[in-house]
């Protein structure tokens, strides 16, 4: 039978997307390919032996903890085991009661008879549908690679207000998949931007910016002004959040989309009747094991395919047609081009959504997410997991004062030959085999390009025996911000 291995765990297994095994149940499959690939084996479980909370393993399209013995249900040779990590029926209308009241829906101008004359002649849609998209009000967490054809989608359609979060500016290293932005955008705030761009598609949308980062003090509020919610965040703390606002904001549906190189996945989330994020992962995965777009990279079409699906659950949601993602996730694999769909349960023992909630106001997500406030040596040298912390500005100082430092950069060579501050590449794959180049008596500062390659391998040469590391916090990338703005940033 066969295992199918998520994109951030094939570097464990050999680089392999599927691996063969021959075993009865599915704790033997899974046995066998920890044992064949041991490195898997502490991202798969606890210490324990048990199954951690933010994996989940699914025999053919159910998960494995609802079938009958678990990881002693039975498998056959034609079945297939799939392992799905957290990454970053009919549809009730998702407009509210008051608006779909007699005489409540907007009435059509005679320029929406015109533009939206595609959809008027869909049984499905028509007059009143139409109304109802113009009555709706989906807020997009997120302006980026997700957010920028879901949005544009949706404005397009005629959903009659947007409402924009973002605090981020646009980057030129954005404009290969954040379709709403150009060159001449580069540097400006990307809700402008986006709402720029919304507002030359249809003169006639109301956009609502909100130029802010979400947060557990903003998020309810700001919340309660639309009907639906959809989710085009990278991190998995706002991901929380933004769930967890969802349902106690009175189960706002969560549009939910998530990318990562070649892969993404949607569904819908925080329904009364489905499951929310939580039944799906209860738990986030540790700090640094899941890397952002930024760090692992992204196809630039896969936000747009990914983006497009949540625009088109979002109109049926609001149009209350078709079968929505309810229950269901939808894995796109953009290297294959294959969907595979997946049945989600709603948990009855979930802390938030289930029968007796313990999550019941929003949390400190950071804390949630393994995100530790950052300790203070008596030095005052900022530390994470025992390494020690420096700025940009500090090694520039050390540079220039003449100290002896060896800078190594663990990107990777293409990254390498975009921008450099002349420090010895050893990519973090090759350090294992490699680490043997680096002096163990020299004071060493590791950079990647915003600092979370580069933690891995200050921790990995620590546990090694060298005994003076440290980290260059928020990497190339802070230090183009803060030292030397000609090093290229991308």
């Amino acid at each position: 039978m066969k295992i199918h291995i998520p994109t951030p765990l094939r570097v464990y297994a050999g680089k392999q997307d599927v691996v063969d095994v021959h075993a009865n149940t599915v704790g033997g499959a899974l046995e066998q390919l920890t044992s064949a690939h041991p490195e898997l084996k502490k991202h798969l479980y606890t210490e324990q032996g048990k199954l951690r909370s933010f994996v989940n393993v699914y025999l053919n399209d159910e998960d494995v903890r609802y079938l009958e013995g678990h990881e002693n249900a039975p498998v056959k040779e034609s079945d297939s085991i799939s392992i799905i990590p957290s990454i970053a029926g009919g549809s009730a209308s998702a407009i509210s009661p008051e608006a779909l009241a007699e005489g409540q829906l907007p009435e059509l101008t005679t320029d929406d008879l015109i533009r939206y004359s595609r959809h008027l002649i869909l049984p499905d849609v028509g007059e009143e549908g139409q109304r109802k998209l113009k009555a709706a009000r989906v807020l997009c967490v997120g302006t980026g690679g997700l957010g920028a054809p879901l949005s544009y989608y949706l404005a397009a359609a005629g959903v009659g207000t947007i409402g924009l979060v973002d605090f981020d500016v646009v980057d030129l290293s954005n404009l290969q998949r954040q379709i709403i932005h150009s060159t001449p955008d580069v540097g400006r705030l990307k809700i402008d931007s986006a709402a720029e761009k919304l507002k030359a598609l249809n003169p006639y949308l109301n956009v609502v910016k909100y130029n802010t980062m979400l947060t557990s003090a903003n998020a309810l509020e700001i919340f309660k002004d639309f009907d639906i919610i959809a989710d085009g965040t990278d991190n998995f703390q706002t991901r929380y959040l933004v769930n967890d606002a969802c349902v106690l904001s009175g189960y706002k549906p969560n549009v939910y989309g998530s990318i990562f190189r070649f892969e993404g996945q949607a569904s819908v989330f925080a329904t009364e009747e489905g499951p929310c994020y939580r039944c799906l992962y209860p738990e986030p995965p540790p700090p640094g094991l899941v890397p952002s777009c930024a760090e692992g990279g992204v196809l630039g079409i896969l936000p747009g395919l990914v983006g497009v699906i949540q625009a088109t659950e979002a109109i049926k949601l609001i149009l209350g047609k078709g079968d929505s993602l309810i229950g269901r996730l939808l894995l796109v694999d953009s290297l294959s081009m294959r969907f595979r769909e997946l049945k989600l349960r709603k948990n009855p023992d979930c802390p938030l959504c289930g029968t007796h909630p313990t999550v019941t106001k929003l949390i400190d997500y950071d804390q949630f997410c393994g995100i530790s406030p950052v300790e203070k040596t008596s030095m005052e040298v900022p530390l994470k997991n025992g390494i020690p912390q420096i700025t940009p500005e500090e090694l520039k100082r050390r540079k220039d004062a003449g100290e002896n430092v060896f800078v190594l950069d663990v990107r990777e060579p293409y990254e390498y030959k975009i921008a450099n501050i002349g420090g010895y590449l050893l990519p973090l794959g090759e350090l294992p085999v490699r680490a043997a180049e680096v002096d163990r008596d020299q004071k060493i500062v590791v950079h990647c390009k915003m600092g979370g390659r580069s933690q891995q391998a200050a921790e990995f040469l620590k546990q090694a025996g060298y005994q003076h590391v440290e980290n260059l916090a928020g990497g190339i990338t802070a230090w183009s911000d803060k030292v030397d703005p000609s090093v290229p940033k991308y």
